[in-house]
Protein backbone atom coordinates (compact mmCIF):
# COMPACT_ATOMS: atom_id res chain seq x y z
CA UNK A 1 0.00 0.00 0.00
CA UNK A 2 1.43 2.90 -0.88
CA UNK A 3 2.26 5.94 1.54
CA UNK A 4 1.15 8.82 -1.07
CA UNK A 5 -1.03 7.33 -3.61
CA UNK A 6 -1.12 5.70 -6.49
CA UNK A 7 2.36 4.00 -8.02
CA UNK A 8 4.56 5.98 -10.46
CA UNK A 9 3.17 6.34 -13.75
CA UNK A 10 4.12 8.90 -16.31
CA UNK A 11 2.11 10.78 -19.10
CA UNK A 12 1.65 9.86 -22.67
CA UNK A 13 4.41 11.57 -24.63
CA UNK A 14 3.02 13.99 -27.60
CA UNK A 15 4.39 12.34 -31.09
CA UNK A 16 6.74 14.17 -32.58
CA UNK A 17 6.40 17.03 -35.27
CA UNK A 18 8.65 15.91 -38.25
CA UNK A 19 12.31 17.08 -38.45
CA UNK A 20 12.30 19.72 -41.19
CA UNK A 21 8.97 21.35 -42.53
CA UNK A 22 11.27 22.27 -45.93
CA UNK A 23 10.52 19.92 -48.99
CA UNK A 24 13.90 20.92 -50.15
CA UNK A 25 15.51 17.69 -49.56
CA UNK A 26 12.86 16.10 -52.16
CA UNK A 27 14.44 18.36 -55.07
CA UNK A 28 16.93 16.62 -56.85
CA UNK A 29 20.57 18.64 -57.61
CA UNK A 30 19.60 20.77 -60.81
CA UNK A 31 16.53 21.87 -59.07
CA UNK A 32 17.76 23.22 -55.98
CA UNK A 33 20.80 24.85 -57.92
CA UNK A 34 18.58 26.64 -59.70
CA UNK A 35 15.87 27.51 -56.50
CA UNK A 36 18.87 28.75 -53.96
CA UNK A 37 21.60 29.62 -56.50
CA UNK A 38 23.93 27.00 -55.62
CA UNK A 39 26.51 25.33 -57.34
CA UNK A 40 28.80 22.93 -56.05
CA UNK A 41 32.22 22.37 -57.75
CA UNK A 42 34.89 20.99 -56.77
CA UNK A 43 36.92 22.27 -53.24
CA UNK A 44 40.06 24.63 -54.00
CA UNK A 45 42.26 25.97 -51.94
CA UNK A 46 45.16 28.20 -52.05
CA UNK A 47 48.78 27.18 -50.27
CA UNK A 48 51.67 29.31 -50.52
CA UNK A 49 50.75 30.82 -53.88
CA UNK A 50 49.93 27.44 -55.27
CA UNK A 51 46.16 26.66 -56.24
CA UNK A 52 44.96 23.00 -55.82
CA UNK A 53 41.76 21.66 -56.96
CA UNK A 54 40.22 18.17 -55.68
CA UNK A 55 39.41 16.22 -58.33
CA UNK A 56 38.62 12.41 -58.56
CA UNK A 57 40.17 11.58 -55.20
CA UNK A 58 43.41 13.98 -56.10
CA UNK A 59 44.74 17.46 -55.42
CA UNK A 60 46.24 18.50 -58.75
CA UNK A 61 47.20 22.09 -59.21
CA UNK A 62 45.81 24.41 -60.78
CA UNK A 63 47.89 26.18 -64.16
CA UNK A 64 49.31 28.99 -63.33
CA UNK A 65 50.77 27.99 -60.31
CA UNK A 66 54.30 28.60 -59.43
CA UNK A 67 56.11 25.24 -59.54
CA UNK A 68 57.22 24.42 -63.12
CA UNK A 69 56.97 21.22 -65.71
CA UNK A 70 60.99 21.33 -64.74
CA UNK A 71 60.82 21.81 -61.54
CA UNK A 72 58.30 18.91 -61.14
CA UNK A 73 60.23 16.21 -62.60
CA UNK A 74 63.18 17.25 -60.39
CA UNK A 75 61.42 16.48 -57.68
CA UNK A 76 60.35 13.64 -59.20
CA UNK A 77 63.93 12.36 -59.89
CA UNK A 78 64.80 12.80 -56.38
CA UNK A 79 62.08 10.99 -55.01
CA UNK A 80 63.02 8.38 -57.11
CA UNK A 81 66.91 8.24 -55.51
CA UNK A 82 65.91 9.07 -52.02
CA UNK A 83 63.73 5.49 -52.13
CA UNK A 84 66.35 3.84 -53.73
CA UNK A 85 68.67 4.77 -51.04
CA UNK A 86 65.92 3.93 -48.58
CA UNK A 87 65.55 0.55 -49.64
CA UNK A 88 69.29 0.29 -49.96
CA UNK A 89 69.33 1.33 -46.04
CA UNK A 90 66.66 -1.11 -45.12
CA UNK A 91 68.78 -4.28 -46.91
CA UNK A 92 72.03 -3.03 -45.03
CA UNK A 93 69.99 -2.78 -41.78
CA UNK A 94 68.64 -6.42 -42.48
CA UNK A 95 72.21 -7.47 -42.92
CA UNK A 96 73.94 -5.81 -39.88
CA UNK A 97 70.74 -7.40 -37.76
CA UNK A 98 71.53 -10.57 -39.20
CA UNK A 99 75.32 -10.89 -38.68
CA UNK A 100 74.51 -9.53 -34.83
CA UNK A 101 71.76 -12.77 -34.86
CA UNK A 102 75.17 -14.54 -35.83
CA UNK A 103 77.45 -13.50 -33.60
CA UNK A 104 75.20 -13.41 -30.45
CA UNK A 105 74.46 -16.79 -31.20
CA UNK A 106 77.87 -17.68 -31.67
CA UNK A 107 78.91 -16.00 -28.34
CA UNK A 108 76.43 -18.01 -26.24
CA UNK A 109 77.63 -21.18 -28.02
CA UNK A 110 81.18 -20.35 -26.78
CA UNK A 111 80.25 -19.25 -23.03
CA UNK A 112 78.34 -22.78 -23.04
CA UNK A 113 81.44 -24.79 -23.79
CA UNK A 114 83.83 -22.82 -21.89
CA UNK A 115 81.01 -23.45 -18.65
CA UNK A 116 81.66 -27.38 -20.13
CA UNK A 117 84.76 -27.20 -19.56
CA UNK A 118 85.31 -25.62 -16.83
CA UNK A 119 82.66 -28.01 -15.18
CA UNK A 120 85.05 -30.99 -16.95
CA UNK A 121 88.35 -29.35 -15.65
CA UNK A 122 86.92 -29.28 -11.88
CA UNK A 123 85.55 -32.91 -11.70
CA UNK A 124 89.54 -34.26 -12.59
CA UNK A 125 90.27 -32.61 -9.67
Amino acid sequence: MPLFGNTFSPKKTPPRKSASLSNLHALDRSTREIELGLEYGAPAMTIGGQSLKFEDGQWIAESGGSVSGKEVQRLKKRNLQLEEENNLLRLKIDILLDMLSETTAESHLMEKELEEVKNHSRRKK
